[in-house]
């Protein structure tokens, strides 16, 4: 495959404007990411749920497993995080992705060791703030995206537009309704520097999900999610009996606490490892009616770049 360059490109030193998103519990792990930085993108691990001793180790099989780029998305609200910013500023991860916080917390630690750094953000207002702390790139999110869309639910076709024209000096790589090459030049043409793909990578052989998982995700259509939990952290999954039950609660305006009891009894774990399609919270993006297929992680790769270079064909005259 040709190199695809971008400003995103030449700021990770990597071949291809893909980006793996870090998906809990999908993405926990070495094989996905390997697979993706391998094929010449950017693969992420998630540190999100990952205890000390396993994020360790798999740092350590990341270090071993490729000599391309990689990085560890962290959310900043987890249990622990100091510790494991320590244990990241120790194993020297050559992209952090962090969210959930402000990137003040981490920069200076992690630019003293020569890890780049991209922070996500749900806004022009988040993106100018991340920018003059002095982040390296952003990694911007809209509605459609699985797990934890932006509030206002903006699409990622305005947020990235938007964001691009207020920071246009800084690279963006855009996230959410992506799952093909179509949507990889869409997102260069509004300005992003590449695009990253969660619940696409979500349906591949080295994601570390349960089979009826991924299953669900090629079952769905693109208005099989549901958006739930306004006001305690809002998520994207597909829409099932937990889903039901927030919306129930959600729409007759039951009290917070009442819609708390209910959210906090489903978890991501319960769906992604256990296989409880049901009442688990089944995260995944509108993207999902797009994805047709489980394939490995680097033919997903190479697919996205054949479908890129033939949408760029079909514009020229």
């Amino acid at each position: 495959m040709r190199r695809i360059p971008t400003p995103v490109t030449t700021l990770l030193d990597i071949e291809l404007p893909i980006v793996q998103a870090g998906m809990s519990w999908a993405s926990s792990c070495s094989a996905l990411p390997l697979a993706v930085s391998n094929a010449g993108g950017l693969g992420v691990v998630a540190a999100g749920p990952m205890r000390l001793p396993d994020l360790a180790r798999t740092l350590d099989e990341m270090a071993d497993g490729t000599e391309s780029p990689w990085a560890v998305n962290l959310p900043l609200y987890r249990a622990g995080a100091d510790e494991v910013i320590d244990l990241l500023i120790e194993r020297r991860p050559p992209v952090l992705i962090a969210s959930q916080g402000g990137p003040r917390r981490y920069l200076a630690r992690f630019h003293d060791v020569g890890t780049t750094c991209l922070h996500v953000v749900a806004g022009t207002e988040h993106a100018k703030k991340a920018v003059d702390a002095g982040v390296d790139g952003l990694v911007v999110v809209g509605a459609e995206a699985g797990g934890h869309p932006p509030p206002g639910l903006v699409t990622t076709l305005i947020l990235t537009r938007a964001v691009a024209t207020a920071v246009p000096d800084t690279p963006i790589v855009a996230s959410g309704g992506l799952a093909d090459g179509a949507g990889l030049a869409a997102m260069l043409a509004l300005g992003a520097g590449a695009a990253q793909f969660g619940t696409r990578f979500l349906a591949s052989t080295e994601a570390t999900v349960h089979p009826d998982y991924k299953a669900a995700v090629v079952a769905a259509d693109v208005d099989s999610t549901r958006t739930v939990g306004r006001d305690l952290g809002l998520i994207r999954a597909l829409a099932n009996d937990f889903t039901d039950r927030m919306t129930e609660l959600e729409n007759s305006a039951a009290d917070l606490e009442r819609r708390r009891e209910t959210f906090t009894a489903s978890s991501l774990r319960d769906a992604a490892l256990d296989g409880d399609l049901k009442n688990g919270k089944v995260e995944a993006g509108q993207s999902a009616g797009l994805v047709t297929d489980v394939l490995p992680a680097a033919d997903i790769v190479r697919r996205i770049v054949e479908e890129y270079e033939a949408a760029v064909a079909r514009l020229r005259p």
